[in-house]
């Protein structure tokens, strides 16, 4: 699929090089992405995953599925927790009806991403429907890239967008990764395998709590 074009330039954080000032004490320098750069990031792995399983057999079919269910628990779950209460504050007037309209997508998202994984990998109708809901996911990004992402570009403090960065990283940490074959039913591999709206509802309850 092809890249869509990036929101506003990213503004860089206030640089104090090696000390604060006044403070005497050694600051940590700024990492290299802000938020928005860890979204954009995150939507070009998505599309990438829906192509590679659209054309996957078997049980790389399957595993790629699952690399999805895992890579969008964390993308959306830190949306809803850091990014969203952000974009509203950010867009003004109009925040509510932007933000609202994107948690129903997100919402509907679940419920098709548990449908198809009723459905199974291997059931003629699988790459029909995940084509209809790349399609949605696909339009629903192109909203947040367009709506949400130039607003906190430009209203939101450039060091607070490189902290909310270390959120998604935090996410990263708590999702697992695909078990390895001889790992069974470990609890990775149980929050994995589970049902993806589990896999949703854990990883933002640990968000939460972290």
């Amino acid at each position: 699929m092809p890249r869509l074009p990036l929101p506003l330039t990213r503004k860089q954080p206030r640089r104090y090089g090696s000390q604060a000032p006044g403070s005497g004490k050694a600051m940590t320098q700024p990492q290299h992405k802000d938020v928005v750069d860890v979204l954009l990031e995150q939507h070009q792995q998505i599309k990438s995953l829906f192509d590679r399983i659209a054309t996957a057999e078997g049980k790389q079919k399957q595993e790629l599925f699952y690399d999805l269910v895992r890579l969008l628990a964390v993308h959306e779950s830190a949306e809803e927790q850091i990014v969203h209460p952000e974009a509203r504050r950010a867009i003004g007037e109009d925040g509510e009806r932007v933000v609202d309209a994107r948690l129903q997508e997100e919402a509907r998202a679940k419920r098709v991403l548990s449908d198809l994984y009723d459905l199974g990998v291997d059931h003629p109708d699988f790459g029909a429907r995940l084509a209809a809901f790349a399609h949605d996911v696909v339009e629903h990004a192109t909203h947040e890239e367009q709506e949400e992402f130039p607003r906190l570009r430009e209203r939101v403090d450039p060091d607070k967008l490189y902290r909310l960065a270390s959120v998604f990283e935090a996410a990263e940490q708590i999702a697992p990764t695909r078990p390895h074959p001889a790992a069974g039913e470990s609890a990775a591999a149980n929050l994995l395998l589970g049902p993806p709206v589990a896999v949703f509802d854990r990883i933002r309850d640990a968000l939460r709590s972290g």
